[in-house]
């Protein structure tokens, strides 16, 4: 005998009914866009004095001048050019060391079959 029997079942629950007790379905789009905030707009941001929105995945300067100095905005972008072509002779560099590594490698398996081979002729004339 079970130590607390099978005395429990619990009762099912009835079906819940299909019409919402809420009247905003019967409103219509516009009006429940207004009621319940639905009409978002873009996502827009402030960032040290430039405010940003978000367009088409990417985000866009709002304000077309640069508010900053002029001298600033030359030198970032001087310095974006050397940072993107020190990226390519860095990428460049790991290019030619990967094709020096899988060229070592291929000569160190050969090297090893050779080895293997001339083990294998010692042997047989022994």
């Amino acid at each position: 005998m079970p130590l607390f029997g099978n005395s429990f079942s619990p009762k099912k629950t009835p079906p819940r009914k299909w019409v919402s007790l809420s009247n905003l379905h019967l409103l219509d789009r516009s009006t429940r866009e207004v009621e319940l905030g639905l009409e978002y707009g873009t996502p827009s941001m402030n960032l040290a004095g430039q405010s940003l929105r978000f367009e088409n995945g990417q985000w866009v300067s709002e304000s077309v001048s640069f508010t900053g100095d002029r001298r600033e905005l030359q030198r970032l972008r001087k310095r974006n050019q050397q940072l993107e072509e020190e990226n390519n002779l860095l990428r460049l560099k790991v290019d030619i060391l990967l094709d020096m590594l899988s060229e070592t490698t291929a000569e160190s398996h050969l090297m090893e079959k050779e080895l293997e081979e001339l083990k294998q002729q010692s042997h047989r004339r022994k």
